[in-house]
């Protein structure tokens, strides 16, 4: 059973040590890379899900908050390690995720930005109600900017 954990101690190198198949490390942070804007992003309410399967950790998420207008979630990382991949574990921890989002009721929507290349995370988004938010960051101009509200 696929769960959200804290990042503790005890799991931190078992979580720093998860890494994405070799074609997808263009999409994504490192593990540890996540980890480091977690902390980072701690004062703008940025936390690490560590996402668990009977036990066993096959992933982790990043979600923050934007500290400017339109105030929101960011689901800034995403990512299933690649020897769990293509099991329905990402498709399970996006809607605990956004279980946990509407739980929490800050705020209305979240929203993450995806290269336009990465097309399975873009159908995987779709499926839970994320939509081209129209915007377009003069940053990332090869991604899309999508939003699921709430």
């Amino acid at each position: 059973m696929v769960r959200l954990a804290e990042i503790t101690k005890g799991n931190w190198t078992e979580a720093a040590s998860l890494a994405v198949k070799e074609s997808q490390k263009r999409f994504v942070a490192s593990s540890q890379g996540i980890l480091t804007r977690g902390y980072v992003y701690r004062n703008c309410g940025g936390r690490v899900f560590l996402i668990e399967n009977d036990g066993i950790t096959v992933g982790l998420a990043l979600v923050r908050e934007f500290t400017e207008e339109p105030f929101g979630y960011d689901l800034q990382q995403f990512m299933i390690d690649g020897r769990f991949q293509n099991r329905g574990y990402g498709s399970q921890a996006l809607k605990l995720i956004l279980d946990e989002l509407r739980k929490e009721g800050k705020y209305d929507h979240v929203e993450v930005c995806v290269k336009k290349e990465d097309v399975d995370a873009i159908r995987l988004y779709e499926r839970y109600g994320f939509r081209d938010s129209g915007y377009v960051d003069e940053d990332v101009p090869d991604a899309v900017n999508m939003i699921c509200f709430l």
